[in-house]
């Protein structure tokens, strides 16, 4: 995990509150990565019940997310078809998420999570506090700081559950 200070505050190469955007981001990244740390590929498909997710599928969930709002914020669309293709098991988990999202060892996980990090930082750097305060052009009802911090919140709840997942996998 990063070294912090526990504080949110403005960070070097981003406009004030983008800065702290991004702090919010990497603290919710970093943590998730310290709660999947070392998991193999069975526990990362382990399914505790018929109804619950997987970590390894919650994995996919957050990368999928991320992409689809970087359409929304920095390309000013919605995702295509081929993009919802290839996300929809993640973006709604559920039964196809169970059925289809197997088989897949955490640093492939992980290098995809950094893969797209990587772009929505860069894309934040290039942008000012103005833009992340403008409606979306394909979302009107939506900001971009809203939707970052979505993507945010939404991988702090599902990471609640990926720990609560590793806490009651079997022993083998």
């Amino acid at each position: 995990m990063s070294s912090y200070t526990y504080r949110i505050e403005p960070l070097p190469g981003y406009s004030p509150v983008i800065g702290m955007l991004v702090g919010m981001l990497t603290y919710a990244r970093d943590t998730t990565i310290a709660a999947v740390a070392g998991l193999t590929v069975a526990q990362l498909d382990h399914l505790h019940d018929d109804a619950s997710n997987s970590i390894g599928a919650l994995l996919a969930h957050f990368d999928a997310v991320e992409r689809s709002y970087q359409r929304l914020t920095f390309q000013n669309r919605t995702p295509n078809a081929n993009e919802m293709a290839a996300w929809q098991a993640a973006l709604t988990l559920g039964d196809e998420g169970r059925r289809v999202l197997r088989g897949r060892p955490l640093d492939e996980l992980l290098g995809e999570l950094s893969d797209a990090r990587r772009i929505t930082l860069e894309q934040l750097a290039a942008r000012d506090d103005a833009w992340l305060a403008r409606p979306l052009v394909a979302a009107a009802a939506m900001n971009a700081h809203f939707a970052w911090f979505h993507v945010a919140e939404d991988e702090v709840n599902h990471r609640g559950q990926i720990r609560w997942l590793r806490a009651r996998l079997p022993h083998t």
